[in-house]
């Protein structure tokens, strides 16, 4: 049996019912006939296989032997791929608040209850997210049945029906579409490719946060459960006024600053960096590629109702906004003043990555840089 059916009951969320009630809540996406829906899969796959040399060609990045799986999912698929990634990084922490829970009277009783609560919540998150998300490299992915993954982890998602239904809600030729997606996701699985000590950098911070965590059992729980109530409409007025807090916030130590401070600048380059490329491989191969640009901006900034203004809230995804846009700039404005030898020098070391300061001011980057390069 896979790993994904052999979660244990003593986990503080019940991995098992998080997957099966986002499955049970889920929308299965926009009607089409079997032989369209083929025909987009076929599609996408050939797009991802496409989008390898656009992006070599385009970013001068030596993104490797095609050894990384391109999955091309539907919702459920999804779903089960990320409750399996977040339950290997959420693991060190979940074992911190199992045993502090473990030596409470009734502690092993409130696990087992709380964990089925928790559950539920998780699952209504993933449910609400398994409907936006069009693609996703999945760095620290591991393999499970049905779901491969690259040696070491890592694998290609890729949302058909999402990739149909918001092609059709921006009124966008569709083709270019599929090619402008998978650009984007072509970049991040090369920015780990490419990038040999990228991945465990990353998993090291990750995991650095995560092990400075202090969190009550309790105040998880209820982040979950604002993040819920926004789901299915109950969410209190503070989620959309601010004053609601988002999972990120859970536990600031001095220390867990520091590092979420490097992780923002980090994600901020990543996020920024596929932007700045799934536009500029340019009109030759992507023809409309201005007009989807402008119409995919106007949705990111203006399309979110109600319900999606407070779960971004309380998810902290207005953050991951703020990182494409301002990635971006750090990317263009680096690659305008010291072009895109200068820029791909981000990726020597850990210590050439940009600081959080840095991506708000590009120049101090280059400045800073620069002459180590040239020494």
């Amino acid at each position: 049996m896979g790993r994904m059916t052999s979660f244990g009951g003593t986990d503080l969320v019940d991995w098992n019912l998080a997957v099966s009630t986002a499955a049970r809540m889920t929308r299965p996406g926009p009607e089409v006939s079997r032989d369209e829906a083929r025909a987009v899969v076929a599609e996408l796959r050939r797009h991802a296989e496409a989008a390898r040399e656009h992006v070599h060609g385009f970013t001068g990045l030596d993104n490797g032997a095609a050894d990384t799986p391109v999955l091309v999912v539907d919702r459920p698929g999804w779903i089960r791929a990320n409750v399996a990634g977040f339950r290997e990084l959420l693991g060190p922490v979940m074992a911190r608040m199992r045993e502090r829970r473990s030596g409470l009277p009734g502690g092993a009783a409130l696990t087992a209850v709380g964990s089925k609560v928790t559950g539920v919540e998780v699952g209504m998150l993933m449910s609400f997210l398994s409907s936006r998300v069009l693609g996703q490299y999945e760095t620290f992915a591991p393999a499970s049945a049905g779901l491969p993954a690259r040696p070491g982890g890592g694998r290609l998602l890729l949302v058909a029906p999402n990739v149909v239904q918001v092609e059709r809600e921006l009124d966008v030729n569709p083709h270019d579409f599929r090619l402008w997606v998978c650009l984007h996701e072509e970049t991040h699985r090369t920015q780990f490719t490419a990038v040999p000590w990228l991945r465990d950098h990353l998993e090291g911070e990750i995991q650095g946060f995560l092990k400075e965590s202090d969190v009550d059992p309790g105040t998880l729980a209820e982040r979950f459960r604002q993040a819920a109530q926004a789901v299915t409409g109950k969410s209190p007025e503070g989620g959309e006024d601010g004053s609601g807090r988002g999972l990120v916030d859970l536990v600031q130590t001095p220390a867990q600053r520091e590092i979420l401070d490097r992780l923002t600048a980090v994600m901020s380059l990543l996020e920024g960096h596929a932007d700045y490329v799934m536009d500029g491989v340019g009109p030759a191969t992507v023809p409309s590629v201005a007009e989807i640009r402008e119409k995919f901006t106007r949705r990111r900034a203006t399309g979110a109702g109600r319900l999606d203004r407070a779960l971004r809230k309380v998810l902290g995804m207005d953050a991951k906004l703020r990182q494409y846009q301002e990635g971006e700039r750090f990317v263009r404005t680096v690659v305008d003043e010291a072009g895109m030898s200068g820029f791909n020098k981000v990726w020597t070391s850990p210590n050439t990555l940009p600081t959080k300061d840095e991506i708000a001011d590009p120049g101090a980057w280059v400045a800073r840089v620069r002459p180590a390069a040239a020494g």
